[in-house]
């Protein structure tokens, strides 16, 4: 989408075009602005390579140094925020003996910083008393390329826990992992506050010890074109299938699978050889696979040398209510149904060694076994609907559209044929209008 196209749709929506707008255009403008800002636009939207496009909406809040002047966070909310270099942040949740609390913080550092291999992002939640009720780590790795991390912290009802079982106040602490060797720019962040509630009844408290662990056969055929989205916000929906992509050194990705009950999703990313350049870019190519509460599952990365290279996820359980109860968050994070994540990227660097691309970029995505009942919740999740798939998941994942339906939905076939067609579409709806208009109808 152009400039001018971006400033149009912006204004027109917001009720405050320059120009005036008649009504019947309003056909027409609608048809070219979904079009424009379709998931596989997301990237495009979001500015420079290491552009991440926040959610829409999203609440600025002020991250508190100390626990008395933390914010609150409303379960099913979207927040920005940001992170200093030095010390911890804080935010509050009030929590119950019902449900279940999942934070996640997505922490953007600016591209072209200097980061340490082992420098990152740290998230715990904490009782009032000061015990962690969770501690979880994400760094950027050996290639030290700047992109969005998310690590996740939880709060847990459950008869396996002693600590953090009672309704009261909570806090969030984030903190950079190696302060000391950290950009000095503030990190932008975003948080997300989900709710879990209780299952009808408490069943097993121990995770399955047996599950299929051999790797699949890996999917082959002509891959289908799926441009990536530029943030967990507006991931494309993708399925079981080969997709072919492109790839800017210091870009990264995002795709979501719906995994039902009793699933298994493998993932391998494959990057193009190139012919221009030479040398090596460590950890160069990274795959990520995030939980549909953004709790990172696992993370792989291969350097990268001109031939072409590939990374997959190990073999992972079935998704089951009781993998929480796993020793290893591999297997922890695997907890419940819903749109899961899977985030590239490609490091900074080997735009030193081959140059600016773009570079091919091949996913080959299998989701093995039937889908199965739920657990058996006696409520609703905040937002609703987090911890299920639907149909329309299915079909956007399968199509290429927009999960849950809607306008966007409908919209997918016109960004297919092209913003061309969308006007001589739009126009063709302009005149049907004004015929039925001057008919009276």
């Amino acid at each position: 989408m152009g400039l001018r196209t971006a400033w149009w749709c912006a204004n027109v929506w917001r009720g405050r075009p320059r120009v005036p707008v008649p009504v019947r255009l309003g056909v027409v403008t609608a048809v070219l602005c979904t079009t424009a800002l379709l998931p596989g636009q997301a990237a495009l939207a979001a500015g420079t390579p290491g552009g991440y496009a926040f959610a829409e909406g999203a609440r600025r809040i002020e991250a508190a140094s100390n626990t008395g002047d933390a914010v609150g966070l409303e379960p099913g909310a979207t927040y920005r925020s940001s992170l200093p270099r030095s010390g911890k942040v804080y935010y509050r949740l009030e929590l119950d003996t019902a449900t279940n609390a999942y934070v996640s913080v997505t922490a953007v550092p600016r591209p072209g910083s200097t980061l340490s291999a082992v420098d990152g992002l740290r998230v715990s939640v904490q009782d009032d008393h000061g015990q962690s009720c969770s501690n979880d780590t994400a760094t950027f790795g050996a290639a030290r390329s700047p992109h969005p991390i998310a690590a996740w912290g939880w709060r847990e009802i459950s008869p396996a826990k002693a600590l953090c079982q009672d309704a009261g106040t909570y806090y969030v602490a984030v903190e950079r992992v190696d302060p000391d060797n950290s950009p000095p720019e503030a990190w932008d962040l975003e948080l997300t506050d989900v709710s879990e509630p209780r299952l009808d009844n408490t069943g097993t408290t121990s995770a399955p010890e047996a599950w299929n662990s051999a790797s699949p056969e890996p999917l082959t055929g002509d891959p289908v074109r799926r441009r990536g989205g530029a943030s967990f916000a507006q991931a494309t929906p993708v399925g079981q299938g080969v997709w072919r992509d492109d790839i800017e050194p210091g870009r990264t990705l995002f795709y979501q699978v719906p995994v039902d009950w009793g699933q298994q999703l493998y993932a391998t990313a494959e990057l193009s050889s190139s012919n221009d350049g030479s040398g090596y870019a460590a950890g160069a190519l990274d795959l990520a696979l995030y939980n549909p509460v953004r709790g990172q599952a696992q993370d792989v990365s291969a350097g990268y040398d001109g031939s072409q290279q590939s990374v997959s996820l190990a073999p992972a359980p079935p998704v089951e209510y009781a993998n929480r109860f796993a020793p290893t968050e591999q297997v922890g994070a695997l907890r419940f149904a819903g749109r899961y994540y899977l985030v590239v990227h490609l490091a900074e660097e080997v735009a030193d060694g081959f140059g600016d691309g773009p570079f091919g970029l091949t996913l080959r995505v299998r989701v093995s076994g039937a889908a199965q009942d739920g657990p058996g919740y006696a409520g609703e999740s905040v937002p609703r609907g987090v911890f299920e798939v639907t149909e329309a998941d299915r079909e956007a994942a399968a199509e290429g559209g927009t999960a849950g339906g809607g306008l966007a939905m409908k919209a997918v076939a016109v960004g297919g044929i092209g913003t061309g067609s969308a006007l001589l579409l739009g126009l063709g709806l302009w005149t049907v209008m004004a015929r039925r208009r001057g008919a009276g109808l």
